[in-house]
């Protein structure tokens, strides 16, 4: 069935309109999205299970392929799916970035536990700073495990200098979910501190962020 073969008051798009967005279940939003179903199940169907695969896998690692993979997804609706997700996550992060606040971990936090929480690998980033706090740039320093001598601190501090950042506050994530600093990550937060004092750049704090929460090191006086 198609969407403009159910009846008008089931039909997504005139639901959203009639009742507003927030009203949407997640299935309808789809529906609106893949617009069609197939010969053996309907677009409500088809709509359902992709976003239930969708609920039980990483969202940041879902590519074309996968989608493809279910059956009445082809290129077109895959790509269109991914698009909608990625859309959404770019205004996210848009928004949380401009309602970043220095005086709350919190909205740091809000940055990135949703960009790498739930990553199965370490992932390392600097948040630079201007002189009035606020956000000049995210950078990827390093995916891998954090220590010394892959957490550089030429390449911490190359991009700060370039882009003239005044701070900067650390970030990466331990996919055990675990926020207990390690040895390293104390290890390596004290020494990119020194590092700031002497090119004149504060670490402002080191921050390690799971899918849903966060610890920060300044706080807890681990540096």
């Amino acid at each position: 069935m198609r969407v403009k073969e159910m009846n008008e008051s089931l039909r997504p798009r005139e639901k959203m309109k009639i009742n507003g967005i927030s009203s949407m279940s997640d299935e309808e939003l789809m529906q609106i999205i893949l617009k069609t179903g197939i010969k053996e199940e309907g677009v409500e169907i088809l709509s359902k299970r992709v976003v239930d695969y969708i609920n039980e896998n990483d969202y940041k690692d879902i590519c074309v392929e996968d989608l493809m993979k279910i059956k009445g997804i082809g290129m077109a609706k895959a790509t269109s799916i991914l698009a909608g997700i990625e859309i959404g996550r770019r205004l996210a992060l848009r928004k949380a970035m401009a309602s970043f606040s220095l005086n709350d971990p919190d909205s740091v936090a809000e940055i990135f536990c949703n960009e790498i929480g739930s990553c199965d690998v370490e992932n390392f980033y600097a948040l630079l700073l201007d002189t009035k706090n606020r956000i000049i740039s995210k950078e990827l320093i390093s995916k891998g495990t954090i220590n010394q001598s892959i957490v550089h601190p030429r390449e911490v501090f190359k991009s700060a200098i370039k882009k003239g950042a005044n701070s900067i506050i650390l970030v990466h994530n331990h996919p055990s979910g675990s926020l207990i600093p390690s040895s390293a990550d104390i290890e390596v937060t004290k020494r990119l501190d020194k590092v700031g004092d002497l090119v004149g750049i504060q670490v402002l704090d080191h921050i390690i962020v799971s899918s849903n929460d966060s610890l920060s090191m300044r706080k807890g006086m681990y540096f």
